[in-house]
């Protein structure tokens, strides 16, 4: 299959050579072309410029782009969008005054998303996720990392990778899949969290390699859920199977996570609400991408990541939705992008590099997602009529989307 976009207003994240990530100042600055044409073959970029520069192409499709913007589909690196049921009694609790972690400590929060897991059959689980995921690659979003953690016994993570494996077969978006049974300790270890965690390293790490479909290991790194011995243990596990740290951490506290998992080459640390010199200084050199979840602020109440901290510093920085039933119920990655410029203080530019190319680096992916450059996928949104891309942040609460391209195929 081909298509030819022409007309287009602005083309954003355009590059003749192959960026995989943006730090610092850069990360103000967005590569665009205006007036322009996009033409792919099949799942690939073949060729862009500007249209006073344009010979005619024979194609297979044809879309006038005339007064509407392209950029590369949003890369959302960090959600737990394969889940069962919901939670929205406890967000009436919160309402009513309860904390995150008072539900938690009543049976809520995690343990219970993982008790509907386990009384959820994994055909049932699957058809719940896919419908999320569907409506996610509908307002723009190509590339989706996916965790487990809501299954917190070793049958039913490996039902949750399961699931996960059989998205990524059906779905024309990227999936990246990621190992979290550090997520939460189950009721029958609430005494005894170590022999959890030894359950996790001895049994859970070997059987899930075996699969062959995550190659991550996260860890939730909090006061009341896993500490920084327990970090250690699990990504020492992993690593020894080939899994790569992308973890949770400095959500509620800061405990040390971001150093230690800059120590084990985490790809990223997510989250990032608390921050302190150290983790600054850890990150820098390093190859681990920080990551805000602004959503999760948003839903929680809480604060958000001082990302004018990590960008001023120097350093690259990510944002994602965190899309899950507890803290972040939705995946709209255009509400992300609004909600990193009025929350997190980002310019228009720093946010759709966040979204763009540093959320496919946090995933992995950034040498074949990201950004316009020859040979690169085609994951694509093509917006609504607008007269600038800092519309897109501006209109926060609408979906700019008025056509998707993922993986060279024009969705309908």
């Amino acid at each position: 299959m081909s298509i030819l976009i022409t007309n287009i207003k602005q083309l954003l994240q355009v590059y003749d050579h192959n960026v995989t990530i943006v730090k610092g100042k850069d990360m103000n600055q967005l590569s665009v072309l205006e007036n322009a044409y996009l033409y792919i073959e099949h799942d690939t970029i073949i060729e862009y410029g500007k249209m006073e520069d344009y010979h005619p192409i024979e194609a297979e499709t044809t879309i006038d782009a005339t007064g509407r913007i392209v950029l590369p589909s949003w890369c959302d690196s960090h959600t737990h969008i394969v889940y069962a049921g919901d939670r929205t009694s406890e967000f009436v609790d919160r309402i009513n005054g309860l904390s995150y972690a008072e539900i938690a400590n009543l049976g809520g929060g995690i343990l219970n998303s993982a008790k509907v897991l386990q009384e959820t059959s994994e055909d049932d689980i699957y058809n719940q996720s896919i419908k999320r995921l569907d409506e996610v690659i509908k307002m723009g979003t190509g590339a989706v990392e996916i965790k487990t953690g809501y299954g917190l016994s070793v049958d039913a993570e490996l039902k949750m990778l399961k699931v996960i494996k059989r998205i990524k077969q059906d779905t024309l978006a990227f999936i990246t899949p990621t190992l979290l049974a550090a997520h939460a300790i189950p009721e029958p270890f609430r005494k005894d969290k170590k022999k959890y965690v030894k359950q996790i390293t001895e049994s859970l790490i070997p059987k899930a390699s075996e699969l062959n479909i995550s190659h991550f290991i996260d860890v939730f790194c909090e006061e009341g859920y896993f500490d920084i011995e327990d970090l250690e243990s699990i990504l020492k596990a992993g690593k020894s199977y080939n899994f790569r740290p992308k973890i949770h951490v400095n959500q509620f506290n800061v405990l040390g996570g971001v150093a230690m998992g800059v120590k084990h080459n985490a790809l990223s640390v997510d989250h990032l609400e608390l921050l302190d010199d150290s983790d600054i200084k850890a990150l820098k050199g390093s190859n681990t991408m920080p990551v805000a979840l602004p959503g999760c602020s948003f839903f929680l109440g809480i604060p958000y990541t001082p990302a004018r901290k990590l960008i001023d510093s120097g350093l690259p920085l990510a944002i994602a939705s965190d899309y899950n039933p507890g803290s972040a119920p939705s995946g709209n990655m255009n509400f992300i992008v609004g909600a990193a410029c009025v929350k997190l203080k980002l310019t228009p530019e720093e946010a759709i590099n966040a979204a763009t190319i540093n959320g496919a680096y946090a995933m992995g992916i950034s040498n074949m997602y990201g950004s316009v450059t020859r040979g690169k996928k085609a994951n694509f949104i093509i917006t609504k009529p607008m007269d600038h891309y800092s519309e897109i942040p501006y209109q926060f609460a609408h979906n700019p989307v008025e056509q998707i391209i993922i993986n060279g195929q024009l969705l309908e």
